[in-house]
């Protein structure tokens, strides 16, 4: 239940101690999954460049650019190269460093509200005693995801910001993917990695 309210948590940043806020031209926004969360991948990655470019950033997810299997783990060179002539001025990847699947336990419940005014008529009481009755309680599943995103400038060739986090697919990856994405471009901002977003005339 407590995991539910807060599906995705920054839990550490880094910032380069020479780091100023910018407005990057052309931002890629890298996954870096196994080939089995190659479906969560492109959410992240959608959602991600998709906040950003809320925000007022041009933000270019990765499989929208390059075809699958471009990024090879372990092959940096091949990466350099892909990335080159792009135009792109710096890069946000999305690395899942661990998955697991962990429990929870929600606690059981009784209403204890009475009201003897409803308990006129049968059909009323029969109600609410129904709603009365105590409800067991049992243990579910989830699944964590614990993430690192790194920031490189791509004209200082230099990772500038880093984070961990942690998140939790108790609803959908979609909804994972898009508060993870608003979670993380905000930071960004927060932490003086990007310009802020400029506000519209008042009209």
């Amino acid at each position: 239940f407590l995991f539910s309210c807060q599906p995705s948590k920054i839990t550490q940043t880094w910032t380069a101690s020479d780091a100023v806020p910018k407005k990057y031209k052309k931002i890629l926004v890298l996954g870096v999954l196994t080939d089995n969360d190659n479906e969560l991948q492109v959410k992240i990655e959608d959602h991600l460049a998709g906040d950003l470019k809320d925000l007022g950033y041009n933000a270019i997810a990765a499989n929208k650019v390059f075809p699958p299997g471009t990024f090879v783990k372990g092959d940096t060179t091949r990466a350099v190269a892909a990335i080159e002539g792009k135009g792109f001025d710096a890069i946000l990847t999305v690395i899942l460093i661990d998955k697991k699947k962990e429990q929870y336990y929600i606690p059981g419940k009784v209403t204890e509200t009475y009201n003897y005014s409803n308990y006129y008529r049968f059909g009323r009481y029969y109600n609410i005693m129904t709603e009365r009755i105590y409800t067991p309680g049992y243990y579910s599943e989830e699944t964590k995801y614990v993430w690192e995103n790194n920031f490189y400038d791509l004209n200082s060739r230099q990772m500038i910001y880093s984070a961990r986090s942690r998140s939790f697919d108790i609803t959908s990856k979609t909804a994972l993917a898009h508060t993870y994405g608003m979670l993380m471009a905000n930071n960004l901002v927060d932490k003086g990695i990007l310009v802020k977003p400029e506000k519209p005339d008042a009209e």
